[in-house]
């Protein structure tokens, strides 16, 4: 077993040499084809033409050239507002991502808030109902006597049947036939 991790170290260290000679190689040869590219003489010059040895561009191959050359920095010109475009659409995005989580955040509050006023005004509604329900019969009677009808409704649904009862009963008989009208409405309108 011990012979195993030698073994192993000595693989790893002869494919670590080979890569490093490898390297090697690669750097000298590269040195070479450069130093030989220098040493590489200039076109000689023609004697009788006075010219190096290239040929002159015929002018409708030049006209060519400049029009490729033109196009290019219009492509580029148009590359560059292209990049700016994307960069101005990548920071609206990142701004409306923002304002989107503002407004959900605020949503959210605003639900809160509504939530924690639902339940106040539930909570006040309640006891105004037990309050009327403790109150003598003939006292929340005469009180009854005086609401709006659809509003002294709401009240009678809310309390016990023996107390809205017992106010229904001290009620005058308009009151009393306009209060049922109201509830039955109000029965039939739910179902």
């Amino acid at each position: 077993m011990s012979g195993m991790p030698r073994r192993r170290a000595r693989g790893t260290l002869t494919v670590i040499a080979a890569l490093l000679l490898a390297s090697a190689a690669v750097r000298v040869g590269d040195g070479v084809g450069q130093a030989m590219a220098r040493a590489t003489p200039k076109a000689p010059v023609d004697v009788l033409t006075g010219t190096d040895g290239r040929c002159e561009q015929p002018a409708d191959i030049q006209v060519l050239l400049d029009t490729l050359k033109e196009r290019e920095s219009r492509l580029v010109t148009r590359e560059r507002a292209f990049a700016d475009r994307m960069q101005a659409l990548a920071i609206a995005d990142e701004q409306i991502t923002i304002r989107l989580a503002a407004l959900q955040e605020a949503e959210d509050s605003l639900r809160r808030t509504l939530d924690i006023a639902e339940t106040a005004s539930e909570d006040d509604l309640d006891r105004l109902t037990r309050v009327y329900e403790t109150m003598k019969p003939k006292q929340a009677a005469a009180l009854f006597e005086k609401m709006d009808a659809r509003f002294a409704a709401g009240f009678l649904v809310r309390m016990r049947p023996d107390a809205a009862a017992a106010i229904m009963a001290g009620l005058s008989p308009e009151a009393a036939h306009m209060f049922s009208v109201v509830l039955a409405g109000r029965n039939a309108g739910s179902e």
